[in-house]
């Protein structure tokens, strides 16, 4: 079962879409004498397929020594926001449900992930984020809407 989790897990990985957030800000939260402080971090990033929508997370991130060489566990609290930003023009048809990004939260096996959830009879996208591990994950999350106002969503 665990080999099938991990199968899929690399499978999603080659065919999600290759999204990078850019850091646009951060503050931070504990001090640490070693390594960098704890910190929240704002990320954005544009909706792959939707032109005209961008995205900004929040999101904790651990500091010190591991969080330096890049084995700290990201704790999964986060925040999203996402926004027109510009005239909304749909490259293709979009899934009922699809994810639109992730990002890891730990060395290798915790990611932070955004699905795009179509709601046709208000014809807005929504956006949720979640973290994930390949054994279990958390229940935090987060939502944001965008209303599309001047076309109809195409779906698949």
């Amino acid at each position: 079962m665990r080999l099938r989790i991990a199968v899929m897990a690399c499978v999603a990985a080659i065919v999600a879409p290759a999204v990078h957030a850019e850091e646009i800000g951060s503050v931070d939260t504990a001090f640490k004498l070693i390594g960098p402080d704890h910190k929240v971090v704002v990320e954005v990033f544009d909706d792959p397929i939707v032109e005209g929508v961008s995205c900004y997370v929040s999101r904790a991130r651990t500091g010190g020594v591991k969080g330096a060489v890049g084995l700290a566990k990201d704790p999964s609290r986060f925040s999203i926001a996402c926004r027109q930003v510009g005239p909304i023009k749909f490259r293709q048809a979009l899934k009922q449900q699809e994810e639109v990004f992730k990002e890891s939260a730990s060395f290798i096996f915790k990611k932070v992930r955004v699905v795009r959830i179509v709601d046709p009879k208000r014809n807005a996208l929504t956006y949720l984020t979640y973290s994930d591990k390949i054994i279990d994950g958390s229940p935090d999350n987060a939502i944001t809407a965008v209303a599309v106002l001047d076309q109809k969503i195409p779906l698949k």
